[in-house]
């Protein structure tokens, strides 16, 4: 207030001292919840959770969900408070949720969650009153309902609304995928994998943030980050079980060791790695072995080339596009393929899997591709272009 230096007999300043006890001069009031004071809530809650105290859980607010991951063998369990938003007696947490699972995970998940609290207006205290996914998050196997564990030899199976039988073949198909891809893929990896089964394709989307849309037909997928071995700490096998259940006996294994394929070269896999190599490796490792021809494994491909259609260039990471045309999506898994197939047989399958690695090293895109040919296969862009156009004649025409 302008011009005036005393309000009904307080200095200004006494007014303002006088507030700082209460609430601080323009500053939050007492009650506010500070990151903090979440934070403290939050890590009595993770330690509930490793302790399986579910009454511990209760104490910090809402017990709902606590049953639902209570079979999950967990190495670690915490919260990040990234921001806090009060109104009135609510208050909004922005929360990164990390976990482990043991024996699997060498690094942890990392989820994004919204938690939502509440005041006690007689204790001042605040509790949990929701825990949910990040609007920009997928869902945690949990969120969809009560999780159940089934234990393979190489395998970690996580199914809701799953039976247990079910769950076990999994565990199965997961156990023969494992030893089949180290068999092919001689660098260092866990050699164990965590399978994760929902209900239906609505749930497999729930667990990738994304529309159904995107993965109808997709029978499964892997979750991961690339960009070398620091940062590839817990992969994920997420399967649609819609699609899945469509597949016969060798499909079903395909696709498992297809997948298993791309957790234990996830160390490997970078930036410069083009689809075409890290799906068409994936594919060579399913059928390696499977006494499939060129033309049964392939057999969008082989129509294209009996009709004169030989692709003038490998497929490039725009032909993956989920949302892209059926057929024009399995010539592309195809063409990587028989790239892949290509190498191991007019090179060697080691010499497959030093030029897998070799591109992986590359900081980028920009010349990996033809670097490792050079280095490592002795050719270039487009001789090897060149002799993947005459191997899909001869092996599809």
């Amino acid at each position: 207030m302008a011009g005036r230096r005393r309000v009904s007999g307080f200095s200004v300043v006494a007014l303002c001292l006088l507030l700082v006890a209460l609430v601080g001069c323009g500053g939050r009031t007492a009650t506010d919840p500070s990151p903090a004071d979440v934070q403290r809530v939050l890590d009595r809650r993770a330690a509930a959770v490793l302790a399986h105290d579910a009454a511990a859980y209760a104490r910090t607010g809402t017990g709902t969900g606590f049953g639902n991951l209570s079979a999950i063998p967990l190495a670690a369990w915490s919260y990040r408070v990234r921001g806090v938003e009060r109104s009135g007696d609510t208050a909004t947490a922005d929360v990164e949720l990390r976990y482990r699972v043991q024996g699997y995970d060498r690094g942890p998940v990392s989820a994004g969650r919204t938690v939502r609290l509440s005041r006690d207006g007689t204790a001042g205290t605040w509790t949990v009153d929701s825990d949910r996914p990040a609007k920009e998050s997928g869902q945690q196997p949990w969120d969809q309902g009560a999780v159940e564990v089934v234990r393979g030899t190489h395998s970690l199976v996580l199914g809701v609304g799953q039976s247990t039988t079910a769950l076990r073949r999994f565990a199965d198909l997961a156990d023969r995928a494992v030893p089949a891809v180290s068999d092919a893929w001689d660098g260092d990896w866990s050699r164990r994998v965590v399978v994760v089964v929902p209900r239906s394709l609505e749930g497999m989307a729930g667990l990738l943030g994304s529309p159904a849309s995107s993965y109808r037909g997709i029978a499964a997928v892997t979750t991961g980050e690339t960009g070398g071995r620091e940062h590839a700490p817990a992969d994920r096998i997420i399967v649609n079980p819609d699609a899945y259940g469509l597949l016969g006996s060798l499909g079903k294994q395909v696709v498992l060791t297809h997948e298993t394929t791309h957790v234990a070269t996830r160390a490997d896999t970078t930036s410069a790695t083009p689809l075409w190599l890290s799906e068409g490796y994936a594919d060579w490792v399913g059928y390696r072995g499977s006494g499939r021809t060129a033309a049964q494994a392939a057999p969008e491909l082989a129509d294209a080339v009996a009709e004169g259609r030989v692709p003038a260039r490998l497929p490039t990471d725009e032909d993956f596009g989920f949302t892209a045309d059926a057929d024009a999506l399995a010539r592309a898994y195809e063409g990587g393929w028989l790239a892949c197939r290509m190498i191991a047989e007019q090179w060697d399958e080691d010499r497959l899997d030093a030029f897998y690695r070799s591109v992986g090293t590359h900081d980028d895109r920009a010349g990996a591709v033809e670097d490792a040919l050079h280095e490592v296969l002795g050719t270039t862009p487009d001789d090897f272009t060149a002799r993947w156009r005459a191997y899909l004649r001869t092996r599809l025409g």
